[in-house]
């Protein structure tokens, strides 16, 4: 149950912000958007931060949602994790690392299942999420397993930004919605 009431329709506004928080959803609101519309200025910045995030970065999108899932796994974020579990395979994760996922916290320690660039992921995920601090071996991995700086970048601000909104999801009790077809 959220420990903030979800916004109705009628309640909704201002609706620039609601029409572009839409826009980027596919037409829908989320139980998340119905929260965060309590403060449009929140709401209008998330949409925006996050809109970038998910679809403006070079990092190849299954090892961002491998970190996003992981980030959820680790916090206890439920919504988050069943929000993108579905993007992670349709980037390309497989069912048999999907299930591997629910065990994180050990599945740096599967080559068979993850390769190298996917276990660094998940090391970094790891140390971000759980000691803030990330050691020199990981980040040496992580450089060896992106392209780029700007790849390292992005997946290191993916990881903090994930860890801002399974945070913010499990404070206020943002339960999933029923039908999770179009997540956004």
């Amino acid at each position: 149950m959220p420990r903030i009431p979800y916004q109705a329709d009628d309640e909704l506004g201002p609706e620039e912000i609601v029409a572009r928080i839409r826009a980027r959803r596919g037409g829908r609101l989320l139980n998340l958007d119905r929260v965060l519309l309590h403060s449009p200025a929140y709401a209008r910045g998330w949409n925006g931060f996050l809109g970038a995030v998910r679809n403006e970065l070079s990092l190849p999108p299954h090892l961002r949602e491998l970190a996003i899932c992981g980030v959820a796994v680790l916090n206890g974020a439920e919504y988050e994790f069943r929000h993108h579990l579905p993007e992670f395979i349709k980037a390309g994760g497989t069912e048999a690392q999907a299930e591997a996922l629910r065990g994180f916290a050990g599945a740096d320690g599967d080559a068979g299942l993850f390769n190298a660039a996917e276990r660094a992921v998940i090391r970094l995920t790891l140390e971000m999420t759980r000691d803030v601090q990330v050691s020199d071996s990981t980040f040496a991995a992580v450089k060896a397993a992106l392209a780029d700086a700007q790849q390292v970048v992005e997946l290191v601000g993916v990881i903090a930004a994930y860890n801002m909104v399974s945070r913010f999801l499990v404070a206020l009790g943002v339960t999933p919605e029923q039908d999770l077809r179009d997540n956004g």
